[in-house]
This record gives structure tokens, C-alpha cells and sequence, in this order.
């Protein structure tokens, strides 16, 4: 199996955090560039542009990929279209497995927040009710990509030729894993 550890992403230059929407990728993320001393990279950042425009998947490649060349990096998540460029370059993937009413219940906040608060996301993006109640919103995508994105952590996990995969169960797990990265530790 492809179990990862704690080791695993203490040594690690090249981090790709993965898990549902919502689940709480970017902020893993970002947490453990900190304490790792890496840059990070936010995904949707990258993919939706102002007006949630969305980059296609060969005007996303051209950014992402030299992006994974580089020399050290957390990614918060990476599109489909770069699942296997991705696991081609890092070092070990921090999967967020948690149940759906988790990772949902996590989304449900933070969006209803945004549209409260009119927080700016994605290049200036704001989240609306009506976007929200639409067939594309985030929590719909939810919806549809959960079982898929959990099914393709579980596989990565138990494929011998992929990198390490710590594979997190609940927040706790997470919460754990940066205790054991203490800021700064490089």
C-alpha cells in the first residue's frame, strides 16, 4: 500500500493536499506551508478567473504544470485534468477523507458565510445566493464529486506505485499532523 506518514510529509518538498470540496484543503494547505517553510498553491486561484470564468483544461495545464515542477510546493488540490501530472512529481499527498456531512456540512458554512459577508474568493469572485441555487454551485459540484474524489484517494492510497498517501479520516487527523509539524520546522 501506499500508506503515507507523518514522516512522510515532515520530509516532503513537494505536497499535494487532496480531498472533497469543502473539506478543507486550503487551509490544511496553507498551514503546512507555513510550518514546512513552502510556498502554496490555491488551485482555484489559478482556475477561475474574475467573472468565475474558468480556465479550460489546456489553458489550466499550461499554468499548473511548470507549477509542478517546481521545487517545493503545497498544492491545496489539482484538477482532473492534472491528477496524474501531480502524482507523478509529489512527494507524498495528504488525502482529507472525511465522511460527507463533514466535508459538506464545512462547505455549507463557509459559503453562506461568503454570501453574508460578500468576502472576495478566486480573483476578486464573489458568492451569491443565486449562485449558490444554481445547477453549477459549489454545493451541487459537492454533490456530484464527492464519491468520485474519495474513491480516487482510497486507490491512490492502496496503489504501490503512488506516492505516499496519508490518508485522514477525520479533522482531528489534520489537526494532529500540523501538531507534529511545529512552525517553522525546516
Amino acid at each position: 500500500m501506499s500508506a503515507g506518514s507523518i514522516d512522510d510529509v515532515r520530509s516532503a518538498r513537494r505536497i499535494l493536499c487532496f480531498g472533497a470540496t469543502g473539506s478543507g484543503k486550503s487551509t490544511l494547505a496553507t498551514a503546512l506551508g507555513e510550518r514546512l517553510g513552502l510556498p502554496v498553491v490555491l488551485i482555484d486561484e489559478i482556475a477561475w478567473q474574475p467573472g468565475w470564468r474558468q480556465l479550460d483544461r489546456e489553458e489550466l495545464g499550461e499554468v499548473v504544470l511548470p507549477l509542478l515542477d517546481g521545487e517545493g510546493y503545497v498544492f491545496d488540490s489539482v484538477y482532473g485534468g492534472q491528477n496524474a501530472d501531480a502524482l507523478a512529481r509529489v512527494d507524498v499527498v495528504v488525502a482529507l477523507d472525511y465522511p460527507r456531512a463533514v466535508s459538506l456540512a464545512r462547505l455549507v458554512r463557509r459559503t453562506w458565510r461568503r454570501i453574508r459577508t460578500r468576502e472576495l474568493v478566486c480573483n476578486g469572485n464573489v458568492e451569491t445566493l443565486g449562485r449558490v441555487l444554481s445547477a453549477d454551485s459549489i454545493v451541487a459540484w459537492h454533490v456530484r464529486s464527492w464519491r468520485s474524489k474519495r474513491e480516487r484517494m482510497r486507490r491512490w492510497h492502496a496503489d504501490p506505485a503512488a506516492p505516499p498517501v496519508l490518508l485522514l479520516p477525520r479533522p482531528a487527523d489534520a489537526r494532529a499532523l500540523l501538531d507534529a509539524l511545529p512552525a517553522g520546522s525546516r
